[in-house]
């Protein structure tokens, strides 16, 4: 067998994960129930007879252009956004901040009191951690943290759990996410190229970057057999990424109807002028969930009364019926994205020093 090579930018493949870190993963345990697996945002630890521990853990983003009170509230979700689509809410964080030698007390206090602010928003304690500066790091990678959250064993969820016949829904749209950062980012460039009307629009969707209220007003319907079955946050590669991953890891077959997922004007007219394909660039905020039929009405409305528009997408199909997308009438193999555009697009916006 080959070996499996590094990506270029971005999120290792399955072909890495699998043949570098899936086959040394440490001593096994049997409390230990979802080890890690590509495509699935958590890890499970039963820590009672009817307790478990859903564990997750990311860098900590922080982009100072932005302006610090916006970095934090993203770089605070990012992370919660993982952890709730156990379907329960975040209960405990840690968080190693290693920060560059550039940043001052007065910035770290801004920081730090928004991401207090949103852990006590949700319940969520700050248990442990560690802060220190030092030379060699810069942003906006300046740490890592692991959020922590505690329910029953017959209430979590994972994307292994999707079910033939459940409908595959989305919420917001596609590339939230590219869209929310370049408008954050490159503010002047698009104002000029787009028109204040277009900017205003995508700016705004900063603070739909999140999935955590998302996923917690769906587990409200019910789950598994009575409503929600899965959740899978749509970063890397997107909703095309997203969708794939849930049938990869669930072993399900899936067809997606590429018409139905909505992708607002804003988001069309800033991921066509950075040459980014808004159906695979990355796009958190977007949650995919997977639920049982008779559910389906309760759910978007559910979403709809919380402010989270939601679309309907597709189906899991048995695994043998395979997995498809139709476009334009004509139905394709789906494929996982691989590469999302997102990366080369910001780099070379870099390179050009647009702001």
């Amino acid at each position: 067998m080959n070996k499996a090579q590094f990506p270029a930018i971005g999120k290792i493949s399955p072909e890495f994960f699998n043949h570098y870190i899936y086959p040394q993963l440490g001593a096994k345990r049997n409390d230990v129930l979802v080890p890690p697996n590509h495509g699935v945002d958590i890890g499970i630890v039963q820590v009672a007879d009817n307790t478990v521990m859903a564990v997750t853990t990311d860098p900590i983003y922080i982009v100072p252009q932005y302006g610090w009170e916006k970095a934090a509230w993203f770089a605070w979700h990012i992370l919660a956004s993982d952890v709730t689509t156990s379907g329960f809410p975040p209960a405990y964080a840690i968080f190693d901040f290693n920060l560059p030698m550039s940043i001052q007390e007065d910035e770290f206090e801004k920081v730090w009191k928004v991401i207090h602010q949103e852990c006590e928003k949700y319940g969520t304690s700050v248990i442990t951690g560690h802060t220190a500066r030092y030379t060699g790091t810069d942003y906006p990678m300046v740490g890592g943290a692991t959020f922590i959250a505690i329910g029953p064993k017959d209430k979590y969820l994972t994307p292994q759990f999707a079910q033939e016949g459940d409908y595959v829904v989305i919420t917001k749209g596609a590339a939230i996410e590219a869209v929310g950062i370049f408008s954050n980012t490159f503010k002047n460039y698009i104002k000029e190229k787009l028109g204040e009307e277009i900017f205003s629009k995508a700016e705004n969707l900063f603070y739909k970057m999140s999935t955590v209220d998302d996923a917690l007003t769906a587990v409200k319907i019910g789950v598994k057999d009575d409503g929600v079955t899965s959740m899978h946050d749509a970063t890397e590669c997107g909703v095309i990424g997203g969708v794939y991953e849930v049938a990869q890891a669930s072993k399900k077959g899936i067809i997606i109807y590429k018409d139905k997922i909505p992708v607002l004007p804003e988001v069309n007219a800033v991921c066509n002028l950075f040459d980014m394909d808004p159906y695979i660039s990355i796009s958190e905020g977007t949650l995919v969930i997977t639920v049982r039929p008779h559910k389906v009405d309760l759910l978007i409305n559910e979403l709809k009364n919380k402010g989270i528009e939601s679309a309907v997408v597709g189906e899991i199909l048995p695994e043998e019926k395979g997995r498809w997308i139709v476009e334009n009438n004509e139905t394709k193999k789906l494929e996982h994205p691989r590469v999302d555009p997102f990366w080369q697009a910001i780099a070379k916006a870099f390179e050009m020093k647009l702001n």
